[in-house]
């Protein structure tokens, strides 16, 4: 799946699963918390293709979250491409395939999911509120790229990096501190579990079962859905049907969230006019 459907999928993935905590397990968050939660999916939901690397000293080429900060997260990608393909090669198995790139390996794993999930909570929890909002910059910067893909492409990697500072900004002044804030690191994790899922439908698949090895002589298996049900990358059922589906489970978890509680507040105005 292309960078737009992945960070749309971890929205509407984290929002659908806040209002069915809302419903089914009171635990309620305040807006703020739901909008940083599906910042931190969204942006989580890019992260695996930060094995997809482009030209760094043009700014040019890689996945969509590459370049989300310029040449800067380009170097990321490449290094990140680098260690993917790195890891590959020292475990792959007589039958697995030799590679010349890393993308599609390390990162598409549920290894990767829960080492990053687990890092940013760490992360969180040990230095508290400034890496709270470092974390959120960074996620903030992803989910923007990814969720507005045209704007950021016109307005360009500094107009991002700015508009994620402000969103840091505006974290670091509402957020009540001394607090680990596990739920970021839970956001990021699902978000990239929910990238996983997303490839998987693709005609490549993903290796989700690495490190298990999968069959005689083979750790790399790449695991989907048969090419005949396969969603083509950049295709109508995903430009269309998989976003307009996606958009209606975020619009749908929106309202279950936020309306009961603005039309309390409606006829409590109304009845204290009365």
């Amino acid at each position: 799946m292309m960078g737009p459907s992945h960070a749309l999928s971890g929205a509407a993935a984290w929002l659908a699963g806040s209002w069915a905590l809302d419903q089914f397990a009171d635990y309620h968050q305040t807006p703020l918390m739901i909008g940083v939660g599906t910042a931190m999916a969204a942006g989580g939901a890019l992260l695996p293709d930060f094995d997809l690397s482009g030209k760094v000293t043009t700014n040019q080429g890689g996945a969509t979250v590459a370049r989300t900060f310029g040449v800067f997260s380009l170097f990321v990608a490449e290094v990140i491409e680098k260690i993917s393909l790195g890891i590959y090669a020292a475990t792959r198995q007589k039958r697995d395939p030799r590679r010349d790139h890393g993308h599609r390996t390390f990162t598409h794993t549920l290894p990767f999911a829960g080492l990053v999930g687990w890092g940013t909570t760490a992360l969180a929890a040990h230095y508290g509120k400034w890496a709270v909002v470092g974390i959120i910059f960074f996620m903030a910067g992803l989910a923007l790229r990814g969720l507005f893909e045209k704007w950021a492409e016109r307005a360009g990697w500094l107009i991002v990096t700015l508009a994620a500072g402000g969103i840091a900004w505006f974290t670091a002044a509402n957020l009540p501190g001394d607090r680990g804030y596990p739920l970021l690191g839970f956001a990021v994790g699902a978000g990239c579990v929910v990238h996983l899922l997303g490839d998987m439908i693709t005609k490549n698949g993903v290796p989700i079962f690495w490190p298990i090895p999968t069959g005689r002589n083979r750790m790399w298996r790449m695991v989907g859905i048969p090419n005949k049900f396969a969603v083509k990358v950049g295709g109508k059922t995903e430009t269309v049907v998989l976003t307009t589906a996606f958009t209606i489970i975020s619009c749908v978890s929106l309202v279950g969230l936020f309306a009961p509680a603005l039309l309390e507040r409606l006829n409590l105005d109304v009845w204290a006019s009365k």
